[in-house]
């Protein structure tokens, strides 16, 4: 007999209008997405208060480690969230449990391998990340406390989202990754400012570590509340080795870790380049990328938020349904994105300036952030697209997009456009490989769409 909260989820994915169901698991989703990009502006604008280009350059060039945490959360998190969400569709729920725990301990026991790695590896690692003698020190005691340290809440954080998510609550997974994240901010001045603690970068880096401790203490006490009412499950006896479960996951979150890991590539190869530059060019291009990343991640989290719905009528076989709630999604995640980039096109300056007052980098800044923002109406199109995939199981479409962006395109792109237009060039790399990329994501929703509705008629 089905308990009232199983009615309320069977109601949100298959009866209630798909405009409300959409919001309803894309609002806090999008807010749960932002929370990584708002630690990143908590941290950028307290320490940009300094108004210390070596600590500013510090952040800037550890964003590639921190990104590469989505290596896990997406072989983990996308990847479990969408098998979940399709067991859920054909009501195979002892699937759904053993799922969320072979998720949960994966992720665990990688995030605690990272940070073992990136211990080992930290003096080669920073000389990858393009860290120069002025910028070593500090980027160093910030990744302390964010990697050799954080990355295991940092990572089961949004994995913990992801699950909590993948049935429903999406509210929930909101409020968890919101909680760290309003703790974040209220610990960035006193850690970093000098009338706190004074230690700049590195105390970004210790007042991200205590946020994320506190989200995971968040989910870890609402699923012991919930216990026996939810899906998710991280009891070790429903952890095991089931070939089902293991290609199912490894279907979706392959290809979506991958897919992280090139942008990890294209983050480091950019912040090489702009390094050669000065510690000033990399501080402004890292605070115009993270200004750029809030628009960007709304995006990615109404995609993400959607996936559940999408994921839970293809296997349920309410194709039209899911066509549905991608058209409508596609036209809100466009127009939006239309609309930030001419505000951030005409207010580049201003908004640089929330961040640092150094004329310098302000200028350097504006011009990077104006060629950054012309990519994201085509990014909201081919985040959608990537998030269909993931939710259909479709793994092998997501990673050639993956490849299609950063290796085929953004990556040659940063080369080529850095050596017609020296510096300034860099920022067009995303925009000419989104524009592209988007063509090639409406086609594959096409006849995504085609060969659906045929098995309908």
């Amino acid at each position: 007999m089905q308990n009232r909260e199983d009615i309320k989820k069977i109601y949100l994915f298959e009866k209630m209008p798909v405009p409300r169901s959409v919001a309803v698991l894309a609002v806090p989703t999008i807010i749960s997405s932002l929370v990584m990009v708002i630690y990143s502006l908590a941290d950028t604008w307290f320490v940009g208060l300094t108004n210390d280009p070596v600590q500013n350059a510090a952040v800037a060039l550890a964003a590639p480690v921190l990104l590469a945490f989505n290596a896990i959360n997406n072989l983990f998190g996308v990847g479990t969230s969408s098998m979940m969400s399709r067991a859920l569709g054909r009501k195979d729920y002892d699937t759904v449990y053993r799922s969320s725990s072979f998720g949960f301990y994966c992720s665990l026991f990688f995030a605690l391998i990272f940070s073992f790695l990136y211990i080992v590896f930290r003096s080669q690692l920073l000389d990858i990340l393009g860290a120069k003698p002025d910028t070593l020190s500090a980027t160093s005691r910030y990744l302390k406390w964010t990697v050799a340290l954080g990355a295991a809440p940092a990572i089961l954080n949004v994995v913990f989202a992801y699950l909590v998510r993948s049935e429903g609550s999406a509210l929930h997974a909101g409020i968890g990754t919101m909680s760290g994240c309003l703790l974040n901010i209220a610990l960035d001045p006193i850690f970093v400012l000098p009338w706190g603690l004074n230690m700049g970068a590195e105390g970004a880096g210790l007042a991200t570590f205590i946020s994320n401790c506190v989200a995971c203490i968040y989910f870890l006490v609402l699923l012991y509340i919930k216990r026996g009412r939810t899906y998710v499950c991280i009891s070790p006896s429903k952890f095991g080795f089931k070939k089902e479960i293991i290609i199912g996951i490894c279907a979706v979150g392959i290809p979506a870790s991958i897919q992280n890991l090139l942008n990890v590539t294209g983050m480091t190869i950019l912040n090489n380049f702009t390094s050669s530059y000065g510690a000033d060019s990399v501080a402004a291009m890292g605070i115009a990328n993270r200004i750029n990343l809030v628009p960007m991640y709304i995006a990615l989290g109404l995609s993400q938020g959607v996936m559940p719905l999408i994921s839970y009528n293809y296997a349920n076989k309410t194709y039209k349904r899911a066509k549905h709630a991608i058209v409508f999604s596609s036209k809100i995640s466009v127009g939006m994105l239309g609309i930030v980039t001419v505000i951030f096109y005409i207010f580049a300056a201003n908004l640089m300036g929330l961040f640092i007052s150094s004329s310098t980098i302000i200028l350097y800044g504006a011009q990077f952030l104006r060629g950054l923002c012309l990519s994201l109406p085509f990014m909201g199109m081919d985040f959608l697209a990537v998030a269909v995939f993931q939710a259909c199981g479709i793994g092998r479409l997501s990673l050639l997009f993956a490849i299609l962006r950063k290796i085929v395109l953004e990556i040659p792109f940063l080369f080529i456009l850095n050596y017609l237009f020296p510096m300034y060039g860099l920022a067009y790399a995303q925009f000419s490989a989104e524009l592209i990329l988007s063509i090639a994501a409406v086609i594959a929703l096409s006849r995504i769409f085609k060969k659906l509705m045929s098995e309908v008629i």
